[in-house]
């Protein structure tokens, strides 16, 4: 089965189309700046040269068209026929407490994905609008929906309710949900693999670190606590973002300030975090690189980074009463030796011991980086969301078959 994975964005569309096979990649690419008479096309056909395009797509269906397009194109394509594509799945934000998993579209997942707008403005109608354009463009193909938070909802309700009134919970379900539950769902079982290990005798450590950033607590393969909460601003401090904060700095600050509800959620979302801090960047990188050369600021950004990465690390060992494995995964996780060797320092006394050679190669595979001795296995894991939507969009519509 081929299977067109789908990621859209207010105003981008990143896709990948697999044969599911031997889940190789037939092609990948992306189309930004939608909306716009000058929007970027990117399509890279596995074994071919990438190529590059600027054409006026104003709409997603029309985007969509586009992808297809070059999918089937005589030159730059990899299947003869739009025929061949057997299922559509998407990246869906927030499922809210609906799904618990992922679900084939139909009217009634459609509606409740829209009455969850609220809880992702940003995220949620952009699914909408890549969901309307592969049926406009493939009506008769499938489609599957997976969402980022579905794997956070087997976290038992003393992790994912707010200490504040009840009625808040019941009445406009303002709760924990988390995200990256397709990548940390897919490390921990890679982890186990790796180790040879059942998932379900393992205590892991998620450490989904990009420029968006987030813990979870995998205990027996389900997800019992997350640092990210209603939205993705809680938890770890991230690129742009402030991560956890006293409540009160909001109304203090607002009324200082005189700032509007708007503006004051656009500085904590992008004008916090490692950015707010070195006054250089978001990029962790960067960081490193004005660290390394005596920028101040630059150092204490690193540190405040580190510092409350190792304080969720701390949090999630008592939680699940021990740790057994900690990944690294995404941008900064797979690729910051520095972070990792400090972060792993600074966690001996749960005996995390780090091997530095192994630190210090890079790899698009799995990796222990830690001792032969360490009493925690400490692993780099490269995660892979798209392959999950193309698994769960795979099974679900294999399913429909038998």
């Amino acid at each position: 089965m081929k299977v067109l994975v789908i990621n859209a964005g207010s105003s981008s569309l990143k896709y990948q189309l697999y044969d599911m096979k031997d889940e190789s990649v037939l092609a990948k690419g992306l189309v930004e700046r939608i909306g716009m008479d000058s929007s970027i096309v990117t399509h890279k056909p596995a074994g071919l040269a990438e190529v590059s395009e600027v054409s006026e797509i104003l709409e997603h269906t029309t985007a969509v068209r586009k992808v297809l397009s070059l999918l089937t194109d005589k030159e730059h394509g990899v299947i003869g026929s739009v025929d061949e594509i057997e299922a559509v799945g998407h990246r869906v934000v927030h499922g809210g407490e609906y799904f618990g998993e992922s679900a084939l579209v139909d009217g009634d997942v459609k509606t409740k994905i829209r009455q969850l707008f609220d809880l992702a403005p940003l995220h949620n109608p952009a699914s909408m609008m890549g969901i309307k354009a592969a049926e406009s463009n493939m009506p008769h193909v499938p489609q599957v929906v997976v969402f980022d938070t579905a794997f956070h909802q087997s976290m038992p309700e003393n992790a994912y309710l707010y200490a504040i009134p009840r009625v808040l919970y019941k009445k406009h379900k303002v709760r924990r949900y988390g995200a990256h539950g397709t990548s940390h769902e897919f490390v921990s079982k890679a982890a186990a693999e790796f180790l040879d290990r059942p998932i379900e005798e393992l205590k892991i450590i998620s450490c989904h670190i990009g420029n968006g950033a987030s813990l979870t607590a995998v205990q027996e393969g389900r997800s019992i606590d997350t640092s990210m909460g209603m939205t993705p601003l809680e938890g770890l401090m991230m690129g742009t973002r402030s991560g956890d904060l006293d409540p009160a700095i909001v109304p203090y600050v607002m009324n200082k300030e005189e700032l509007t509800v708007n503006e004051v959620n656009s500085m904590l979302n992008k004008h916090s975090g490692l950015l707010a801090i070195s006054g250089i960047s978001s990029d962790m990188r960067e960081i490193t690189e004005g660290m390394q050369k005596g920028d101040a600021n630059s150092k204490l950004a690193f540190e405040m980074y580190e510092y409350r990465l190792r304080k969720y690390i701390g949090s999630y060992a008592a939680v699940m009463n021990g740790v057994d494995v900690i990944v690294f995964t995404a941008g900064v996780g797979e690729n910051s030796v520095v972070l990792r060797k400090k972060v792993c320092e600074n966690l001996t006394y749960l005996g995390v011991e780090l091997d530095e050679e192994l630190n210090e190669i890079r790899s698009g595979e799995p990796r222990r980086i830690s001792t032969a001795n360490s009493k925690v296995q400490v692993l780099v894991v490269p995660t892979n969301e798209e392959l999950v939507i193309a698994r769960d969009t795979n099974r679900i519509v294999q399913g429909l078959k038998s």
